[in-house]
């Protein structure tokens, strides 16, 4: 018999340690090759050329259709949602009673009364719930990731990205037009190969582009007219490999912690999940430990999503972050970590055996479970901040990690200490060896750290605002 998760979590001591211990690795990315030319390469091409990410298999797409869809949205998210219409897009956000996040997809308005929510599956699974246990007139379609269905061969809709300073020139050649003014998260319908392409104006690489989507069968033909369009500004297809390590340059963290483990006002949505679910499943990895699993989660402004959170509505969690507003935040930064304290972890995997060696350092993206937490630590010794994505840039020749820091530290320039490795050898996750953890020298940096990605920006609310 499947037991729901509040079940599930009495076998072990603490979810601390059900997520800690968990089997699971970090995310993959299905679908397409690890490398189309090269990672390198493929980094070089977002900043310096253009790029195709194809993002048609790793995300879960919810189709959400109703006359109360808008309410249950509005009822769930932190945002606000005056002048929300159709052909519009936002990063919506929910949090839990207790003002922590749950996790972060962005939202279509495709028609009246009917919206797409794209990314990772624990908010659809918060939507869900709602819908399905309340008094909400609205139906649900899930589409879900490659890796989670019978038939991964095919999906409802496909879904690009066409990101890079070449990015326009490409779309202009390819539309056979120059490309609409669109502002950004707005969205149009552009013709591409003789199919109707819905089109979102983003900027997932620091640069201009574009989102484009439509049903999965008109797939190929569109996919193709852009590669041959791409050909003459240098347009690189983006594989498994490089894609998770785009958010070092950009700044958006990946992967908070749904904050669902805790809290009695949870516990029905705890009932209502299952051991098979991904908050079962779900991994914590990194040399940050703490007994208490809040100390895990995040806040809207611990992930510079503080500009979302709108009092102008009734939301769950609003009285929670009433009360949290005007303290003093945690704020998201880049590290920057020490090249030289960097060579000798990956030292440590060359040497004959007289020095024990550090956790392996994968390229370019570190990242070895579902959630990682990596320590921060002053001067003293004392834990300052957790690090949640780590790995290596090759446009900027640095090893970067995002990171959320006690708001005294976050200022640029400052002089930190990044702990690699988990404590006491390591945890039993699969994905972890033996290892001592070693001590890094880490730069508090701007986020974004690319140039390009504060400059793009700047004029953006949003989470990637220039402050």
């Amino acid at each position: 018999m499947v037991k729901n998760l509040e079940e599930y979590m009495k076998a072990f001591p603490s979810s601390v340690e059900m997520l800690r211990n968990s089997q699971a690795g970090p995310n993959a990315y299905p679908g397409v090759p690890a490398e189309f030319t090269n990672w390198r390469d493929e980094q070089w091409g977002w900043q310096h050329a253009c790029v195709l990410f194809d993002q048609s298999y790793h995300m879960v797409d919810m189709l959400l259709e109703g006359p109360d869809a808008l309410a249950l949205l509005t009822y769930l998210g932190i945002n606000s949602f005056k002048n929300f219409q159709v052909d519009r897009a936002k990063q919506f956000v929910p949090c839990s009673y207790d003002g922590y996040v749950i996790g972060d997809v962005i939202l279509f308005y495709l028609a009246e009364n009917s919206f797409s929510l794209v990314g990772r599956m624990p908010t659809l699974s918060w939507i869900q719930f709602h819908a399905e246990t309340g008094d909400w007139d609205v139906s649900i379609h899930i589409d879900q990731r490659t890796a989670a269905r019978k038939d991964p061969s095919r999906r409802d809709n496909y879904r690009f990205q066409v990101q890079g300073p070449n990015a326009m020139k490409l779309m202009e050649k390819v539309l056979g037009e120059t490309p609409p003014d669109l502002k950004f998260f707005h969205m149009c319908t552009m013709n591409i190969a003789g199919k109707q392409v819905r089109a979102l104006r983003h900027g997932m690489a620091g640069q201009p582009g574009f989102e484009l989507f439509g049903p999965w069968d008109e797939k190929e033909p569109v996919q193709n007219a852009i590669i041959e369009a791409g050909k003459e500004f240098g347009l690189r297809r983006v594989g498994g490999r490089a894609y998770s390590s785009n958010t070092l340059e950009s700044g958006w963290i990946p992967s908070p912690l749904p904050a669902v483990y805790s809290g009695e006002k949870m516990k029905p949505y705890r009932e209502w999940l299952t051991e098979n679910d991904y908050e079962a499943k779900a991994s914590i990895g990194g040399s940050f430990v703490s007994d208490n699993i809040e100390d895990y989660y995040f806040t809207p402004w611990d992930l510079g999503y503080g500009g979302f959170v709108k009092f102008d509505h009734d939301f769950i969690g609003r009285e929670a972050l009433e009360k949290m507003a005007d303290n003093d935040h945690r704020q998201k930064v880049t590290l920057e970590l020490h090249s030289d304290d960097v060579m000798k972890v990956i030292g440590s995997q060359l040497d004959s055996g007289e020095m024990e060696r550090g956790k392996f350092w994968e390229f370019p993206s570190a990242v070895y479970s579902m959630h990682p937490m990596d320590k921060v630590m002053n001067d003293k010794g004392e834990t300052v901040g957790v690090s949640t994505w780590v790995g290596y840039s090759s446009n900027e020749r640095k090893m970067l990690t995002l990171a959320v820091l006690n708001p005294e530290y976050a200022k640029p320039g400052t002089q930190l200490t990044f702990v690699w490795g988990e404590e006491n050898g390591g945890t039993t996750k699969p994905t972890v060896e033996p290892h001592k953890q070693f001590e890094i020298r880490a730069l508090v940096s701007p986020v974004p750290y690319a140039a390009v990605a504060r400059e793009q920006y700047a004029d953006i609310e949003g989470w990637r605002k220039q402050s």
